[in-house]
């Protein structure tokens, strides 16, 4: 992407960051049940391989594009605390989407930011 982002940027509304978890997840449901009609894998589509996608996808998507595809189709980046405006490395996106996917942490907030950024040195900003 190239949008600048600097440390001015407002935080993210929490609204706008459910409404992106809701497009993530209903997204990775729908690949999920894709590949099992497909026969490509076996198993319920409501279990493990949507949370194991959803986990894997926002943390690539993070890593390489600055935020998961509900929140970039939602106009939220994740950043680093830094204030360098970058995304988070792959590992710190996956330590993100790990906390993310237990639930709690991203109902928490510390210095407005859930505990998920603040574990992963990231903040969730408006574009």
């Amino acid at each position: 992407m190239t949008s600048a982002v600097t440390p001015e940027l407002e935080s993210a509304p929490w609204g706008r960051r459910i409404l992106a978890l809701f497009v993530d997840w209903i997204t990775c449901l729908a690949v999920v049940e894709g590949l099992v009609a497909a026969g490509v894998i076996g198993g319920n589509p409501n279990g493990l391989g949507t949370l194991a996608l959803f986990v894997l996808e926002s943390a690539l998507f993070t890593a390489l594009a600055g935020g998961s595809f509900g929140k970039l189709a939602t106009r939220i980046r994740v950043v680093r605390r830094d204030g360098s405006g970058q995304p988070p490395s792959l590992l710190r996106a996956l330590l993100r989407s790990v906390l993310v996917a237990l639930l709690i942490p991203p109902l928490l907030t510390f210095d407005g930011r859930g505990l998920h950024d603040v574990a992963a040195g990231t903040r969730s900003v408006t574009l």
